[in-house]
């Protein structure tokens, strides 16, 4: 990964401390989710790069997201930075070390602790869902940058089990498929969190003008999933304007289709952050 990551640009450290400070007793009583809940969402999320962690704006938005929903029991992630196959696992004993999958960032963005509880029981369940056994462990891997990220402005008590998925495939029907396979677990209260990135485009940091087809295929994506659309958003290479040049390569968008297979109804999408940063869209969503 580069430093240029399509988000803001870093304010002075400290911002994420001040976030702790301030949260941390509002994170650690926050109220969890009961069977009486029903359901949790699926989301998706555009995590950021380390340094989205110096940006009030982005963690703020990302803990009231968080705090809008009951805590979850434990957290199934999906990031644009796992591709294996079949799919796999990440580390679930407590305090798995984190993947630091990053370079040309200060150092001490490779110091970050995020150290979770045991996920033993939710790795145990996953590999029941997914309907292989074994799914295979790979024990020393731990969360990578788009799900720690993210999570620690979520979820900065870091008091919730978490487990990362592999992607198997960056073939649109194959993650809505394992979507699907996950959907049964938001019933038990765990969070299924998609994490890549709306538009994904360095091309428009060097030619603004760029920003019109980044801003359309956003557009197009809000467009499709308010109807519902599965099939359009599935050919997305071909049907989306700007799809070239917000999407370069695949792995940041199609996370997006595991919360899109996760979900009871595909047209149920909600916005929780929508903001053009750098030429890029870093729109959240949540489905039902």
């Amino acid at each position: 990964m580069t430093p240029m990551h399509g988000l803001a640009s870093p304010v002075p450290a400290g911002a994420y401390d001040e976030l702790l400070a301030r949260v941390l007793p509002q994170a650690r009583e926050q109220r969890m989710w009961d069977p009486s809940d029903g359901p949790l969402p699926g989301l998706f999320v555009s995590h950021g790069a380390p340094f989205t962690l110096d940006d009030p704006q982005w963690l703020g938005d990302l803990f009231d997201w968080a705090q809008s929903l009951p805590k979850p029991r434990a957290i199934v992630v999906v990031s644009a930075h796992w591709e294996h196959a079949p799919a796999a696992i990440s580390g679930a004993a407590a305090g798995t070390p984190l993947y630091y999958d990053f370079s040309g960032f200060h150092p001490r963005y490779k110091t970050l602790p995020y150290a979770t509880p045991d996920a033993t029981d939710l790795a145990r369940r996953l590999a029941g869902v997914l309907g292989r056994t074994p799914v295979h462990e790979f024990a020393r891997r731990g969360l990578d940058h788009g799900a720690f990220i993210p999570l620690m402005a979520m979820y900065p008590a870091a008091d919730i089990p978490v487990v990362q998925l592999s992607m198997p495939s960056l073939e649109p029907d194959a993650l809505l498929e394992l979507g699907a396979r996950l959907r049964s677990l938001r019933e038990e209260g765990v969070l299924v969190l998609g994490s890549g990135f709306m538009t994904h485009s360095f091309a428009v940091f060097r030619q603004p003008e760029l920003a019109a087809a980044t801003a359309s295929f956003d557009a197009w994506t809000v467009d499709v999933m308010s109807r519902g659309d599965i099939d359009a958003l599935a050919d997305y290479r071909a049907k989306a304007p700007g799809a070239a040049i917000a999407h370069p390569t695949a792995e940041h968008f199609v996370p997006l289709l595991v919360t899109v297979g996760t979900a009871d109804d595909p047209a149920s999408a909600v916005s929780a952050i929508d903001r053009m940063v750098m030429g890029n869209s870093t729109r959240s969503v949540q489905l039902t």
